[in-house]
């Protein structure tokens, strides 16, 4: 009986764990949509109250139809939203009302017109959301002819206001924050980059060959993680342009913009560094401590360049921490390493000018500051075998060093 309360007690505390995570989570989901959520309630109702009041339209649905759906598109594409809502619009209500004047309504010419209204769009390059709206509005217009008069002005107003109250609320009623915007979007593709890192580096030490491979096929899988980013990037700077309250944070969004790029670049030679960590590690080649220290730095880099970045401060914390990372790799490097070993401390070196470059620093600034930190050779060997030399006893003549047959120094 003993053992069976444990185990059920162990086991009603795993669920209240889990609940409480997910709780938690669904909490966090909620904080995230709160704003978006109010946005959406308020252009809704100003997007009605300006057809149904102000231009007399008796069943304006179109109208908060159309505002939503301009807020329901990820933030960097409203404006661009209320563009494709109109022109779709228009091209449905041509489309539509041409081919009810000559043909008439009735299945087949909703079938005609649809398709109509489709080729058309396709042929005149339009995206599928403009494609999409110009059918619907095919459909509304060929459906709903024989039951009201003069549809096609009022659906047109209708998109007209929808989009107009949704940018009216984004940018001046409850403009988002675009710096906490990309904070937030940014915080995946940077723990991302700097957890893998981590686990690379407990990978090597442990020279567990699968946690490496683990750690690589999520940093292959990046594509989300920074195509969020870069909307979020077109988001922001859509709020500092269009929202007066926000045009004092046009500096800090530049800052994050030229960011973006050199952090895809540390996620992609942070995978070229894995995927060479595995094969030195399949090789059975040398491990200096140095090594997955140097990784650690570059991890603690990324985290300290999304902290310096959300509280807006210059990253100089996270530069020193990427030279750092640079120096542990020289040591490990005179050390004594095998081929893929020195192409991983090349790796290090490239990861960190790229972390540099985001940090503001011109790209060749920061190759001048990565060589400084990689220093000269020959007296960071004169300072490893030193250190080795302390408390360890003295290698037999005959035995041949470690740095013979050692590859040339990575560029």
């Amino acid at each position: 009986m003993d053992i069976d309360g444990a185990r059920i007690a162990a086991t009603v505390q795993r669920l209240r764990h889990r609940g409480q995570a997910t709780l938690q989570e669904r909490v966090s989901r909620v904080r995230a949509t709160l704003v978006l959520s109010v946005q959406a309630g308020l252009a809704a109702g100003i997007s009605w109250l300006v057809a149904h009041e102000l231009l007399g339209s008796p069943q304006p649905v179109f109208a908060p139809i159309s505002a939503v759906g301009t807020l329901a598109v990820s933030v960097g594409q409203r404006f661009r939203r209320t563009m494709e809502l109109i022109v779709g619009v228009a091209v449905g209500v041509a489309v539509g009302d041409l081919l009810i004047f000559l043909l008439g309504t009735g299945p087949w010419q909703l079938c005609l017109v649809v398709t109509s209204a489709i080729l058309l769009t396709v042929f005149a390059g339009g995206s599928v959301a403009i494609l999409i709206q110009a059918a619907a509005t095919a459909v509304l217009i060929v459906t709903l002819s024989p039951a009201g008069h003069n549809l096609e002005i009022p659906r047109f107003l209708d998109a007209l206001i929808g989009g107009s109250a949704a940018l009216l609320v984004t940018a001046l009623l409850l403009p988002l924050n675009p710096v906490r915007v990309l904070n937030r979007a940014a915080q995946p593709a940077l723990d991302l980059l700097a957890n893998q890192l981590d686990a690379t580096a407990e990978g090597l030490r442990k020279r567990d060959r699968d946690k490496v491979e683990r750690s690589l096929e999520k940093l292959r899988d990046h594509k989300e993680e920074v195509a969020s980013f870069d909307e979020a990037i077109q988001g922001a700077k859509e709020t500092a342009t269009l929202s007066p309250a926000r045009w004092h944070r046009r500096d800090e969004l530049t800052h994050y913009a030229e960011a973006a790029d050199p952090i895809e670049r540390a996620i992609r030679n942070a995978t070229t560094l894995t995927r060479r960590a595995i094969t030195l590690v399949e090789d059975a080649e040398p491990i200096p401590d140095m090594m997955p220290a140097s990784m650690i730095h570059l991890a603690e880099s990324v985290r300290l360049l999304r902290h310096e970045f959300a509280v807006g401060e210059e990253p100089e914390r996270a530069r020193e921490r990427s030279l750092r990372a640079v120096s542990e790799a020289a040591r490990a490097y005179t050390e004594g390493v095998g081929f893929s070993g020195s192409v991983v401390v090349a790796q290090v070196r490239t990861v960190a000018s790229d972390l540099l470059v985001a940090s503001g620093i011109a790209q060749e600034e920061a190759n001048r500051l990565v060589r400084e930190a990689f220093g000269d050779l020959k007296q960071n060997k004169r300072a490893v075998q030193s250190e080795q030399s302390e408390g360890k006893p003295e290698q037999s003549e005959g035995k041949p060093k470690q740095s013979e047959g050692k590859p040339e120094q990575p560029e």
